[in-house]
């Protein structure tokens, strides 16, 4: 029998029908429940739980207490802080069955969550966009928006490399050029 191409740490709980890319990592105390996907090299810190049915991309990393729900996708190197949170359901009561009411958060290729923020089910998060610590996101989030506060507004761009961008929308650690259009950012092709 062969090895795993994956490290579990031995208090860590993976449930059947589990798929786990080569090179991931999921230590302490982790679960992951039945029909989630779990990327190549992605860590899952400590007390995370993943699933039922979650799909995390390739090269994402879910810090310590972190719970991705049934309805919650990852793309791509997503970055989800120290106890951030993911909902489900919009209006939820312990005595009401709301299981068919799940709402889908989709959170694209290389977003950051900061630490203990809140994201509420039924909205993506763009593209490179990074959400500040201890936002309340309550609608989508537009690529490469830096979004803060409660409930999360706007407060400038930030970079495929998570710089924030000055007006001239030039990446200060690459020198990527980006352009707004329409209230939206575009990073320009380069010469």
């Amino acid at each position: 029998m062969s090895q795993p191409s994956y490290y579990v740490h031995p208090s860590a709980i993976i449930d059947s029908d589990v798929q786990i890319g080569e090179g991931s990592k999921i230590w302490h105390f982790a679960h992951v429940l039945p029909g989630s996907r779990i990327g190549a090299r992605c860590v899952l810190g400590q007390n995370t739980m993943v699933g039922p049915n979650v799909s995390l991309g390739d090269g994402c990393k879910l810090q310590n207490n972190v719970a991705l729900y049934n309805g919650v996708t990852l793309e791509d190197d997503v970055f989800c802080g120290p106890s951030c949170v993911f909902t489900n359901v919009l209006t939820p009561r312990a005595f009401v069955e709301r299981k068919n009411e799940f709402g889908p958060t989709l959170v694209k290729r290389g977003a950051t969550i900061g630490a203990n923020a809140t994201i509420v089910c039924g909205h993506t998060i763009g593209a490179y966009a990074m959400i500040g610590a201890g936002a309340v996101v309550t609608k989508d989030v537009p690529d490469y928006a830096l979004v803060v506060g409660n409930p999360a507004r706007r407060i400038g761009w930030v970079s495929r490399t998570g710089e924030r961008l000055g007006p001239d929308l030039v990446c200060p650690r690459t020198g990527e050029r980006y352009a707004e259009r329409d209230g939206n950012l575009f990073p320009l092709q380069s010469k």
